[in-house]
């Protein structure tokens, strides 16, 4: 979440940081001073009820671990205030349901952290789409294999108790840009799940600095900074091992989406891939033409069906956080909060996404086709 606060003070929006609720007071404000932030007038609470009642706030923002992010959002909506609510807004189908009654509730305006869906190349296929160019997309073919994938496996994030797999960690933004490209309700769905490489017999809670395997194992600071040349991982690493008992997520991931209107999408993550094999995209494919994007390599095709053509479009956006999306989401909140646009990314998106991810978790677990609805 500071990332976030970082892109809205560069936007000179007039926002100020005025509460913050966490228990790493001391650390946070250690982040801010090196930063430059002045955090004198900022106060700080030990209790999230406390500051959504003393702070007279105009807005809040909500960056926990995830399995507090529905808890959290509740307490924000209770209190009508404008939020910003990091993704996935839920980890489980009863925080779901009670936070899908608490926005039926509320008069807030909620902005859920999806920026795939407002990049440059989302927005550029959804004008072709509904342009009519490719006629009606007939069938969506998606990927996302993730070369910075250590996280899951060496950081707090491989704690599966906290995160609930990577459907709802990575497939939550992909399900919620196919979801908005088709403008159409997704009925069923099945998925596979697999663990083949980050496993083993390694000590639970092993990490890399007091491992005798620094210089064999591929995952270790060692091959970090000599062989793959990612220096930024090496000092302080605090990494843990990938190949412990206690390593948790699964490596990857496939789920096969059925809509109202008869279609289906296939997705795929994989989280073993690594540096230029990595991938983001997909294809959307009418009876008139195909559409097919890719935020790594930053370029958008068109190709024609019936007339010899391919179009190409190519974007300057790879250095942008979340191809540019996060910069839109922040600025759409900003507008939220002074009343002058709605949410580009609503909480019934954030809804519907954390739903599909579940009931594919489940499918995985059970190998049973789901429906899309809550119990």
């Amino acid at each position: 979440m500071q990332g976030v606060v970082g892109l809205m003070q560069r936007l000179n929006a007039g926002t100020e940081v005025v509460a913050v609720c966490d228990p790493r007071e001391d650390e946070i404000k250690r982040d801010l001073e090196d930063k430059g932030q002045d955090v004198d007038n900022i106060i700080f609470y030990a209790d999230p009820d406390e500051m959504l009642d003393n702070a007279n706030l105009d807005a809040a923002m909500i960056g926990t671990r995830c399995s507090l992010h529905a808890q959290m959002a509740i307490k924000v909506l209770e209190r009508n205030l404008p939020l910003y609510l990091e993704k996935p807004i839920a980890t489980n189908m009863a925080d779901l349901i009670k936070l899908r009654d608490a926005s039926a509730k509320t008069k807030s305006e909620v902005v859920v952290s999806f920026p795939l869906r407002v990049t440059p190349l989302v927005q550029m296929a959804k004008e072709i789409i509904d342009s009519g160019k490719i006629g009606n997309v007939e069938h969506v073919v998606a990927w996302n294999d993730v070369p910075y994938a250590w996280c899951y496996y060496q950081s707090w994030y491989r704690d599966e108790n906290e995160t609930q797999g990577l459907f709802l960690q990575k497939a939550t933004h992909d399900f919620d840009y196919i979801n908005y490209l088709l403008g159409v309700k997704p009925t069923w769905i099945c998925a596979m799940k697999s663990k083949q490489v980050f496993k083993g017999d390694k000590p639970a809670g092993l990490r890399c600095d007091d491992c005798d395997d620094w210089d064999t194992c591929l995952e270790s600071p060692y091959h970090y900074h000599y062989t793959k040349q990612e220096r930024d991982r090496v000092e302080p690493t605090g990494l843990m091992c990938a190949f412990a008992m206690d390593t948790g997520n699964e490596d990857s991931g496939s789920a096969l989406i059925e809509y109202e209107n008869g279609i289906h999408a296939s997705y795929s993550q994989d989280f073993v891939a690594r540096k230029a094999a990595g991938r983001r995209g997909a294809r959307l494919i009418g009876y008139h033409g195909t559409i097919e994007f890719d935020w790594y390599t930053d370029e958008l095709k068109v190709y024609m069906h019936h007339v010899p053509r391919t179009e190409s479009y190519k974007f300057n956006t790879t250095g942008a956080s979340h191809g540019g999306g996060d910069t839109v989401l922040v600025d759409n909140f900003v507008r939220v909060i002074r009343g002058e646009q709605k949410s580009v990314a609503p909480l019934s998106a954030g809804l519907l996404s954390v739903l599909m991810c579940l009931r594919a978790k489940q499918s995985a677990e059970t190998r049973t086709f789901q429906e899309v609805r809550y119990d």
